[in-house]
Formats: structure tokens, C-alpha cells, sequence
């Protein structure tokens, strides 16, 4: 929902943060991969229960998530590039909720459970709706260049970074927030669905 007015504020200083590592010779692939290696240790921090250190992980990698675009548009958007770095976010946001409810499976467990199956259906409605958008060769750039469409919805990449950094902030309240979170997601792909039925009902 915020991903258009928040590209605004941040592009540009993604984009000359990306310009200068791409003038470092780093790759966008490179980037991609340093930014899961540090989600995925922000989730064994969750774990682990070190929760500030997971807060700065998180954060990091969020950044890192942003500056492979940027990289990419300075070197070259690639087909691959684009599924290494949808691919990695699918995988740190599983990592995030399991690693909550292996810290406190009592608490956290159910929670975790629903979102990560809220992050499934949501996930799927994502990916089919990309499927056929490139099918029928719609393209949009609103929420930046990418090689996937991208569909808006009440949650987007900032209301899911927004959700991530609180669950580490507060974490006693992970399953409320959790509960919260999948429930956003959920209506995210019934309006996504309702989209769809308005763009693909009718043959192309």
C-alpha cells in the first residue's frame, strides 16, 4: 500500500549506494546473496533469543534487499537476478516466523504456523498473477523496475518490513502481530483475486 510514495523517499539514494558498488565491481547476485546470509542470521538470532542483534540483522538486510535493485539497474537487470532475489525474500520470510516459533513454541507456535500459511496463499496469488501479467505483456514500474509484475495490495514490501522489525522490537508480542500480519496478507490475495478476476476473466 506504501511501496509507491516510499520509493520516492528512497530510490535515489538506493541508486547511488548501488551506482557505487557497481562501480566497485560487486554484482546484483552478490548483493542478493549477503542480504539472505544476514536474514538467515537474524533468524538465528530470534532463536537464540538475542533479539537486538536480530533487530540490526533484519534492518541490514532489508537494505541489502533494496541495493541489489539498484546495483542491478546500473549493471543490467537480468531474468535470473530477478528470481535469485524473489527467491531469497520468499526464504527469509519463512525463516523469520519458524525461527519465533522455535524460540518459544508454546507462545509462538500457532502464530508462526498461520502466517506462514498466510505467506503461502499470499505468496502463490503473487507469483500466478506475475505469471499471467507477463503472458499477456502488461508491465508497470510504480514500485521501481522489476522483473517480475508486481501487484499492490494492503500489504507491500514496506508493510512487510514494517511487521518484521516490530516483531524483533517486541517480541513477546509476536503471535498478537503475527495474527495481525496473516490476516493482512490474506485480504492482500483476496483483493489480488478479485484483481485478477477483472484482468484475466474474459480471454485475452
Amino acid at each position: 500500500m506504501l511501496d509507491t510514495h516510499m520509493r520516492r523517499l528512497i530510490d535515489p539514494p538506493l541508486d547511488r549506494a548501488g551506482r557505487a558498488l557497481a562501480d566497485a565491481g560487486i554484482g546484483a547476485n552478490q548483493v542478493t546473496l549477503a542480504g539472505l546470509v544476514i536474514g538467515l542470521g537474524a533468524a538465528i538470532a530470534i532463536g537464540l533469543g538475542w533479539f537486538v542483534l536480530a533487530l540490526v540483522l533484519v534492518i541490514v538486510s532489508r537494505l541489502l534487499d533494496g541495493l541489489d535493485g539498484a546495483v542491478a539497474r546500473r549493471n543490467g537487470v537480468t531474468d535470473f537476478g530477478g528470481f535469485l532475489d524473489i527467491a531469497c525474500d520468499f526464504a527469509f520470510y519463512g525463516a523469520v516466523p519458524l525461527a519465533f516459533a522455535i524460540h518459544d513454541p508454546a507462545q509462538n507456535g500457532l502464530a508462526a504456523a498461520l502466517l506462514l500459511a498466510a505467506f503461502y496463499v499470499n505468496g502463490t496469488s503473487f507469483l500466478g498473477y506475475a505469471v499471467l501479467a507477463e503472458r499477456r505483456r502488461m508491465s508497470t514500474d510504480a514500485r521501481g523496475l522489476k522483473t517480475l509484475y508486481f501487484t499492490g495490495g494492503l500489504l507491500e514490501g514496506t508493510e512487510t518490513i514494517a511487521f518484521f522489525i516490530a516483531f524483533v522490537i517486541w517480541p513477546d508480542w509476536f503471535w498478537l502481530l503475527a495474527l495481525v500480519f496473516a490476516a493482512g496478507c490474506l485480504v492482500t490475495t483476496a483483493s489480488r483475486v478479485m484483481l485478477a478476476w477483472k484482468i484475466f476473466g474474459s480471454r485475452p
